[in-house]
């Protein structure tokens, strides 16, 4: 491989996911800039080699028998993957006797769809970004039943869509989905007094951010300076509690008591509910909002207040910036970026323009290595190993082990941004252990190949892993304990195939190949 293709490899690693085939020609005939550009203008959708995979993945299910259902033990393939929450929405009714898997299973299929697409996908850098979408509207589907039930059409049609679009755009899509609907709680939301764990999180995670948050210096919305004239510096408890009485009434249908002989009917999506709804004067980030307006006027409102603050551009990008390029990113690009943020915020590619900017820049070039996901690790393994691991290895036990729990987050902030948390000690002890387990896996799937002499297969898994020449010793050390002559054919024997896992469990843990 040619050095400047090399190069631009490892920027691929650093945007997410470590290149295949795919990548490494297009890097040679385009370069980095034509590889971003050619990565921004994949669609949403699954390719052709992805839905095969799904297609033929089969998920296991297994529970005990109970009150009024009999016990299950079964592969299945991903049947609720792509059902619309509609006709998966039965799973959310308590009369309906069944084992509390199938109530999870949306969610579990997901899990597994979201390996299989980390693995083979073409479109890798919408797979890292949409990652990112997870965290910063994060939802835990262990939290909540209604989660776990919505989340395929939270993944695929909220963020997975729009992690290329338009920012103001996504948010409604969020607000609106069942899944953070049951999150956080706006779902039961009513007029007097209304729930505010939304309107909280919409503004200090969400949009402006913690840091905008002034009511440790201002208690009333005028003295926060800019509101008096419709521009204020940040917000207050009193924004919070504007902002949940906006949002009343954003619901999804789960049969919910109105009136008397009239209920909600038992949907799933999303529904506004006019009886619930706040309908007086209100007052948002210095802005009158007028009583007595049309269906969702006022949460709409909201939505553009916060989608364009200059707050709001700040903190997105000073969190994709963290994301990309580093625990603590250059002010300057920071600032560039949230310039491109403000400038497309109705573009309709608005967020594809910010990552452009901030994937092309000196800053994401020369940053240093940090430690790869772990959900991009293992997939990395997968594509090196050439194998799709099956779905009997549990890989979301081994992503929980190494500290990432996707949509499993203890609380609405996802996951740490930072370096520190992902490199306790303790988690950097269970990715030495995955490692040793893909590995063990990769090994009794490789069948009965001849990987001829030892040497030649050393060198083989140096190119595929993209280790560097430094590595070469201790990979030729590795092989010649492994086999007592590295020129000795290998007959994969199954101690062999355990004495290989281990050598490339090492090969693998090394810095070289776990930082990008």
């Amino acid at each position: 491989m040619a050095i400047g293709t090399l190069v631009d490899s490892r920027l691929v690693a650093r945007a997410g996911i470590r290149a295949g085939d795919a990548d490494h020609a297009r890097l040679a005939s385009d370069g980095w800039t034509g590889w971003v550009k050619w990565q921004l203008s994949l669609p949403p959708e699954d390719s052709t080699a992805v839905r095969d995979a799904l297609d033929k993945t089969v998920l296991h299910i297994e529970y005990e028998a109970g009150d009024g259902f009999k016990a299950k033990r079964e592969d299945r393939h991903l049947t609720a993957l792509r059902k619309p929450v509609k006709d998966l929405w039965h799973l959310a009714d308590w009369d309906l006797k069944m084992g509390y898997e199938e109530r999870m299973r949306p969610a579990n299929e997901l899990l597994a769809a979201t390996q299989i697409r980390a693995v083979l996908s073409e479109a890798q850098l919408r797979e890292a970004v949409t990652d990112f979408w997870r965290d910063h509207f994060s939802v835990n589907m262990d939290a909540v039943e209604d989660v776990a039930i919505a989340l395929p059409t939270y993944d695929q049609e909220v963020l997975r869509t729009h992690a290329f679009g338009n920012f103001r755009e996504m948010l409604e899509a969020v607000a609106t989905s069942t899944s953070m609907l049951a999150y956080l709680n706006n779902a039961s939301s009513k007029a007097s007094p209304a729930n505010e764990n939304y309107a909280r999180e919409l503004l200090e995670l969400h949009t402006l951010g913690a840091p905008a948050y002034l009511n440790a210096t201002f208690d009333r919305w005028r003295e926060v300076p800019g509101a008096l004239q419709g521009k204020p510096e940040g917000f207050i408890d009193q924004d919070v509690y504007e902002a949940a009485r906006a949002f009343t009434g954003w619901t999804y249908g789960a049969r919910q008591y109105l009136s008397e002989g009239v209920t909600l009917p038992m949907t799933g999506e999303f529904t506004y509910t006019d009886a619930w709804h706040d309908p007086y004067q209100k007052r948002f980030l210095g802005v009158e909002l007028d009583p007595h307006g049309a269906p969702l006027e006022d949460g709409r409102r909201v939505l553009d207040l916060v989608a364009f603050h200059p707050a709001t551009a700040y903190y997105v990008s000073y969190r994709l910036c963290r994301r990309f390029v580093g625990d603590e990113p250059n002010a300057g690009l920071v600032a560039q970026v949230a310039r491109v943020f403000a400038e497309n915020a109705r573009a309709k590619d608005q967020l594809a323009r910010v990552i452009e900017y901030i994937l092309l820049s000196p800053e994401f070039a020369s940053a240093e290595p940090r430690l790869q996901r772990p959900l991009f690790l293992l997939a990395s393994l997968q594509r090196h190993a050439g194998v799709l691991l099956p779905s009997d290895l549990d890989l979301n036990d081994l992503l929980d082990g190494m500290g990432q729990r996707v949509y499993s987050w203890h609380s609405p902030a996802g996951h740490p941004l930072t370096s520190g948390y992902w490199q306790s000690p303790g988690l950097l002890v269970r990715r030495w252990r995955a490692m040793s387990e893909i590995w063990t896996r990769v090994m009794k799937a490789s069948g009965d190949q001849n990987w001829a002499t030892g040497k030649e297969f050393g060198a083989h898994w140096m190119e595929a892993l993209g280790l560097d020449q430094e590595h070469a010793a201790m990979s030729s050390g590795l092989l010649a304990q492994a086999y007592g002559d590295e020129q000795r054919r290998i007959d994969f024997s199954e101690s062999e195939r355990w004495t290989t896992a281990q050598a490339l469990t090492i090969l693998s843990s090394s810095p070289s190949y776990q930082a990008v």
